[in-house]
């Protein structure tokens, strides 16, 4: 099982805005929605599902479990609020967020807790978030190999991340990027405006289309119709080898997210 390679993220956006977004989305052709607890518009999200009428079965919903719920005691409880919320009996993804900070709650247990919510049917597959080499390797001495679907993880032309993405390769981890588009920064960089143009393309679906092409999932968010049917349309652009070499030139291991009270250790 992969991630699908587009969907689209709601992160940072709420109320009716998040609701305009997913619905625009999934009327362009989006069918993976990706939310969080700590959004704080799972509700949102699942009205704009609903209203949509597009088939549950047609989506592939992600949501992720805030630091708080990672206790065994409160993972599950906190998934099925989360369901409520979203109106769906079930997620197709379930990530834990962050890593427990200062390890309060051991790997072991919150990927125990969600592996039992797997079994239980809450989750059709489960997958973790902002996770570290040695973070993954615990969660896999955990759950065993070929159980975590996807990392996902900062990844942009200036940061690409190469030996966390090596190990997840390595042991069948997708990668999902998320910042693909750095904040915007990557937009305004001229090796990729100058891809862009030889393309007839925007640097958004440059930026995307690297990512995708790469292997990589991608879930950029938007509020403007415009930018999200762009977004969309980045699965079709195929870059050349010489555009790949020239992206992959830009990192500068430029990390913008980086939490003092959640980062790990980077690798």
């Amino acid at each position: 099982m992969t991630v699908p390679a587009l969907g689209l993220g709601t992160f940072r956006l709420k109320d009716q805005v998040v609701i305009d977004s997913v619905r625009t989305a999934l009327e362009i052709g989006y069918r993976a929605i990706d939310t969080a607890q700590i959004y704080g518009n799972e509700a949102e999200v699942g009205q704009a599902i609903a209203d949509s009428g597009v088939p549950r079965s047609e989506l592939f919903l992600t949501s992720k479990i805030w630091t708080e719920n990672l206790g065994a005691d409160k993972l599950i409880p906190s998934l099925k609020e989360s369901l409520s919320k979203l109106r769906t009996d079930y997620l197709d993804l379930t990530l834990i967020h962050w890593p427990s900070p200062q390890g309060a709650v051991p790997v072991a247990e919150f990927m125990g807790a969600l592996v039992e919510a797997q079994k239980q049917g809450l989750t059709r597959h489960i997958g973790v978030s902002n996770f570290t080499i040695d973070l993954l390797q615990q969660a896999i001495g955990t759950v065993g190999e070929g159980v975590i679907i996807t990392n996902q993880i900062e990844l942009h032309p200036y940061l690409q991340n190469r030996k966390l993405v090596g190990f997840m390769q390595q042991h069948g981890i997708g990668v999902t990027s998320y910042m693909t588009l750095g904040y915007g920064k990557v937009l305004h960089d001229p090796v990729i405006q100058a891809i862009a143009q030889q393309h007839g393309a925007t640097a958004a679906q440059v930026a995307l289309a690297w990512a995708m092409q790469l292997g990589y999932a991608v879930i950029p968010s938007s509020t403007k119709r415009e930018n999200l049917a762009g977004n969309f349309k980045a699965g079709a652009l195929r870059l050349s080898d010489a555009d790949m070499a020239q992206i992959a030139a830009l990192e500068r291991a430029e990390r913008l997210v980086s939490p003092e009270s959640l980062a790990p250790a980077w690798d």
